[in-house]
């Protein structure tokens, strides 16, 4: 079983089969799917899921805390199981394609406290841009 079916059913959350569908097609470490890819994926494994339960699945794993929401440069957003592990994301200008990253240190410690104007800060999303190989290698 996954780690996020494992933890939807700790949670007690209701595990339809179209849910249930939808956790497994996100399963993985570098998985960032769009909306429409986890719904292309899901009706592989489960015709006929519609797109509606899919959309909604998602927006009530977003609520929960499960899964990150993951928006980048106007592109679509893609979804990020990977919610409990902080981690950061490394970004290819080119094809769009998303990595989990794990620098070293607390991002918030690179924020002098003159720059952080009285705020508390609470957390840092650090976004890395740059090419993949395949793009690099293109150029």
């Amino acid at each position: 079983m996954s780690d996020l079916l494992e933890r939807l059913r700790g949670r007690g959350w209701r595990l339809t089969s179209q849910r249930r569908v939808v956790a497994e097609v996100l399963d993985g470490d570098h998985v960032h799917l769009t909306a429409d890819e986890v719904h292309s994926r899901a009706v592989e494994r489960l015709p006929e899921i519609s797109r509606a339960t899919v959309y909604n699945t998602l927006g009530e794993l977003v609520c929960l805390g499960e899964v990150l929401e993951v928006a980048t440069d106007g592109r679509a957003k893609r979804y990020d199981p990977n919610a409990h592990r902080p981690h950061q994301h490394l970004v290819c200008s080119g094809c769009g394609a998303i990595r989990d990253v794990h620098p070293q240190g607390d991002p918030l410690a690179g924020l002098p406290q003159g720059e952080r104007f009285g705020f508390v800060l609470a957390g840092a999303e650090i976004t890395y841009r740059g090419l993949c190989p395949d793009c690099a290698d293109r150029g």
